[in-house]
């Protein structure tokens, strides 16, 4: 019987053996960065028929053209920041954590009802107990996800989303418990004249100051997870456990365990930007308070490979490209779907230079035959 001829591909893709040096693998992405703002440019003139240099200057005016847009930019940069590091234990664990939206509203709702029932006590105890009373809430938000996981193996990403939907039910419901005046629809202001449980401004005075408490609250948090994950036992497991549940089962981790303990983590964490977000920012709490940041900082820790300093860079690139979008859709009449759609590029060439980074691509130039 004649053997049948099988003709080798020409292209030949595989997983990289070795993870490739620091500085190649952030040279493939400055590349696709490059690239992606000249594909923009091509857009830009073809939908607008504007200089698209001019375009991107005036993104980065939009975003830092003023020391108020540079502190509102660098507030939202660590509201998604702290939601990024805490999504970053589940995700390097493979628990897909979809529900940092809830997380984020139910730290935020803690945050808020400590506000309103306990505006009496002193400025530091009041803010402590805004802050534990969002960990708490987000850690309790994402243990029911992790129990279940653990106990019966349910699909964690549908549980985290639709605990999403209970969490924007129930903001509703303080909403409307706590609206003022009443039939407003509406929270409001908290403290608008005693500004109790507000994060004072740190470098300079007034309500249009600065966010430096922000900054400081959330750069610890990110050093720290960055030292839990990398230096110490439980980060050792799940980065074990993130590569093969098996031989973390072989090699004795308890991974059901870890589940639990790492998504309640994960959930405190989360809470504690909905802390952020209200004492912090808004100082106020409606459903729109996580504003898609939960779903927007799965790209931020899956850029930055889950590494907590790295993502410092791609939290500031997305808040800086949201604002020059919003920048640059009011200054030249432009629809916001255009504006999102630069955007858009920007992050699809930056997620896409992730696959040169971790395979490699051959091409087969004497293409044999094999019998």
């Amino acid at each position: 019987m004649e053997k049948r001829k099988v003709h080798e591909p020409f292209i030949l893709m595989s997983k990289r053996a070795e993870a490739l040096p620091a500085w190649k693998s952030w040279g493939i992405r400055l590349i696709a960065f490059l690239l992606s703002l000249v594909v923009c440019g091509f857009v830009i003139m073809a939908v607008s028929g504007l200089n698209p240099v001019q375009v991107y200057a005036t993104m980065a005016k939009g975003a830092l053209g003023t020391s108020k847009k540079a502190w509102v930019t660098i507030r939202d940069t660590m509201t998604m920041l702290c939601i990024a590091v805490g999504l970053a234990p589940a995700f390097k664990m493979r628990f897909w954590n979809i529900g940092a939206e809830g997380q984020i509203l139910v730290g935020g709702i803690a945050s808020a009802a400590c506000m309103i029932y306990l505006k009496d006590l002193p400025m530091p105890v009041l803010l402590l107990t805004m802050l534990l009373a969002s960990l708490v809430a987000g850690g309790i938000w994402g243990f029911f996800p992790g129990l279940f996981k653990a106990r019966w193996n349910t699909n964690e990403t549908l549980f985290t989303l639709m605990m999403n939907y209970i969490a924007i039910q129930l903001t509703a419901f303080f909403v409307s418990l706590w609206e003022n005046p009443f039939g407003s629809n509406s929270v409001g202001i908290i403290n608008s004249q005693t500004k109790a449980g507000w994060l004072p401004n740190l470098l300079s005075d007034g309500y249009n100051g600065d966010y430096g408490w922000n900054v400081i609250i959330v750069l610890t948090v990110t050093l720290i997870m960055y030292l839990y994950m990398n230096k110490s036992k439980h980060g050792y497991e799940i980065a074990v456990i993130g590569d093969s549940e098996n031989t973390a089962r072989y090699a004795g981790i308890r991974v059901n365990r870890a589940y639990v303990r790492t998504i309640i983590l994960s959930g405190a964490v989360c809470g504690l930007a909905g802390f952020v977000a209200v004492s912090g920012a808004s100082h106020s709490i409606s459903t729109a308070t996580a504003g898609g940041r939960g779903f927007t900082a799965i790209i931020v820790a899956w850029l930055a490979q889950f590494n907590s300093i790295v993502m410092i860079i791609f939290s500031f690139l997305i808040v800086f490209l949201q604002k020059g979008a919003q920048a640059i859709a009011s200054s030249y009449n432009l629809s916001q779907e255009v504006s999102e759609m630069i955007t858009g590029i920007i992050l699809f060439f930056l997620l896409g230079s992730e696959f040169f980074v971790n395979y490699v691509i051959r091409f087969n130039k004497g293409r044999k035959v094999r019998k």
